[in-house]
Formats: C-alpha cells, structure tokens, sequence
C-alpha cells in the first residue's frame, strides 16, 4: 500500500492544475483517474490524429506542438473570458498558449418557430469577448501535463471508496479488469463533480449530513448537454456575411456558433436542445441527420456535406453525469460546501471541481479557482 501526503481523485483540469501548484511546493502525491485518458470535460476532437473525435491522449514530450498544428474541435468547454477570469488567463500566458477571439462578424440566422423560416438579423458581439485556444482546450491539459512528474498520474483507475481510519485515509480504486489498489494518504482532494463524487464514492464513514445533502443537490454543469460539430472545407457562410451564429426554437439545435479554426477548416457547432431522455432513443446518425437538415435551413445547401462531424453527448458519460444530472435544467449551480467543518472528515478531505468554486462554478475558470483555493486549505502538517 502505498502512502502520499496528498492524493487527488480525478484527472481534469483542476485535478491536473492541484497537482501542478503541489509539485510547484515539492510535496509527493498520487493522481487516480477513472477514465483512460485525462481531460475529464475538456474533449477535443482531432481531425488528423484522432478520427473518432472522442479520447484526447497527453502528448508525449516530443511532439508537444502537434496540437497546434491540427484542425482540434472542442466537444466540451470551449471558451473562457481573461478580461474577468484572471487566474485562467494568466495560467495560459505562463503555459505559452495561443488564444484567439470567437469570430462574430457578421449577421446571425433565427429560427423563430417550426411555422416560420429562418430569418436574417444583425448580429452581436460578446463583451468582454469569447476566447478559445489555438489546438482547443485540450491544448491547456496538454501543457500542464508536460510539467509534471508522470509517474505520479494513473488512469483507468475508479475510486470506489475512502475509509478514514482518523490516521490516514484509505483510497480503494479498481482498474478495467477488476483489479484493486489500496492507496494511503494524509489529505484528499476531490477533483470531480459533487454530485458524482457523492455518488460514486462510498465514504467510510459517512459525510456529515449537509455535506451529502448539499453534494446530491449541485448539478453537473454539461452533464444533460451535448454539442454536435460539422466540419468542411472552408467558412462559406462568412463570405455572405454570416457570422456562424444561430439560435433556433425549431431544433434540434437551440444555438450554433462558429468553430472555423484559423488558416484551416471551417465548422460550426450547436447545443443541443432535445432533452436528454429523448436524446437516448435516438441513434446518433438520426440526430446528426437531423442537425444538417438543420444547417441547411439555416445557411444553405453547402451545409449538407460536411466532410467530418461529431457529436458528444455528455448526458451518457458514466464519469461526467449521473441520473440526477440527466433530467436538469442545465444551469450553473450555486457552489456547495466544500468540506467538512468538523468530525473525522474535517481537515483531511476537500472538494476542488470546478462546481465547489464560489466565484465561476462549472466554469473552467472555477476548476482554477477551486484547485488553487483546496491546496492552499491543506493543513501544513500535510504539506510540510
């Protein structure tokens, strides 16, 4: 068994980040990831390398610029916003990542009604703008990973229980084929949504009440969507002056943007607006069917043949949502409590995904905020 003074569960952004500001202290930890890959929400497609559009693997340290070299898609978060998300941004300029602006020029399509067609209005700017990252958020998860010491990070490891036995706390994860790992640590830091951690982690002993309550009730931001992204050889709508932008009470998509990557490809995305249930009865080729018939109405004929699409539907993601999280409303949830304040649990057990950050909950911003404020939070007695 072995022991860490810190162990993180979860290998997305603010699980990858705690452990970049842990080893910028020099303390020894241990990161458990259930999926094969690292990234949680943060999913970009690749055009080049990775055709299926649904893993992101971390490059190995000899090709760590590929990513900016290739036609990449966000499938999940796609934006953050420096002007007020400070931390984030500042974090980008120290990774040396490219950002661009999200391309609003032009005017956008409005679907009104089934009854009535598509009409043209002048569009709008996003202020303070819409950023993306050249190479698409995985580009972020990548750099960070570079940086740290790997041998550190495990994936295909689930977390199904932690045991606090008042010295330490036991950490039983179990991989695809059924194997457990018993781990030991001082502090724990949970790097994955509320809800889901309450879920899917059996506590021994139990969380005090308003922990599990509070927990159980924070929706997952992302966790009811899906994106669906259709690509093609070029940005025809914005040689008509199109700006890509579109919202629609028809469906099945309820607001398209654009997702062109510069010098490259031409695309547009869409959030999908068809409730999650309903969505599950549905093949994914209907649904793509019917996002292109879609795109037609709005910017024509050209629309009908992308040459690659994708869809993400996060509502079926086993690590992302639960059954609670599929039948939301969709929104952004007020922060929970992050850990306890007394009994057993307090001082040794912190929640950091991006839901527990009070000031950009669900944001990528707050899986920043978050990680930044639970590693501060651990005890030095742990740290030092």
């Amino acid at each position: 068994m072995k022991t860490v003074p810190v162990a993180i569960i979860g290998g997305g952004l603010s699980g990858l980040y705690a452990a970049f500001l842990l080893e910028q202290k020099g303390v020894d930890y241990i990161l458990l990831e259930a999926r094969p890959t690292l990234g949680g929400r943060i999913v970009t497609a690749r055009s080049a390398k990775i055709e299926d559009g649904l893993n992101v693997e971390p490059l190995n340290a000899d090709n760590s610029n590929t990513a900016q070299t290739l036609d990449s898609f966000d499938l999940g978060p796609s934006w953050f916003w420096p002007d007020y998300q400070q931390q984030l941004a500042h974090l980008i300029d120290e990774l040396q990542l490219e950002s661009v602006a999200q391309f609003e020029e032009g005017d956008m399509m409005v679907e009104r009604s089934p009854d009535e067609l598509a009409v043209r209005t002048r569009g709008y700017k996003s202020s303070p703008p819409s950023m993306r990252l050249k190479g698409g958020m995985a580009a972020l998860i990548e750099a960070l990973y570079h940086r740290l010491d790997t041998s550190r990070i495990l994936t295909g490891q689930i977390v199904r229980q932690l045991n606090n036995t008042e010295k330490h706390i036991e950490i039983s994860s179990e991989d695809a084929s059924g194997q457990v790992t018993m781990w030991r640590a001082q502090h724990v830091l949970l790097a994955l949504p509320p809800r889901l951690a309450q879920e899917s982690i059996t506590f021994q002993p139990s969380l005090p009440a308003n922990l599990e309550t509070q927990w159980q009730r924070t929706a997952t931001w992302m966790a009811p969507h899906a994106k669906y992204v259709a690509v093609y050889d070029t940005p025809f709508w914005q040689k008509k002056g199109l700006s890509g932008a579109a919202r629609s009470a028809q469906g099945p998509m309820v607001e398209i943007n654009d997702a062109s990557v510069v010098d490259g490809s031409g695309a547009l995305f869409g959030f999908i607006g068809v409730p999650a249930p309903v969505r599950q009865s549905l093949s994914d080729d209907v649904l793509k069917a019917h996002c292109r018939a879609q795109l037609v109405r709005l910017f024509g004929a050209q629309a009908e043949t992308p040459k690659r699409e994708y869809l993400k539907d996060w509502a079926q993601e086993p690590f992302t949502a639960t059954a609670a999280d599929v039948s939301s409303d969709g929104q952004h949830a007020a922060a929970p409590i992050s850990k306890a304040t007394s009994g057993v649990w307090k001082n040794c057990l912190t929640g950091i995904g991006s839901e527990w950050s009070a000031q950009f909950p669900g944001y990528l911003a707050g899986a920043i905020d978050a990680a930044s404020i639970g590693v501060e939070d651990i005890p030095e007695s742990v740290m030092y």
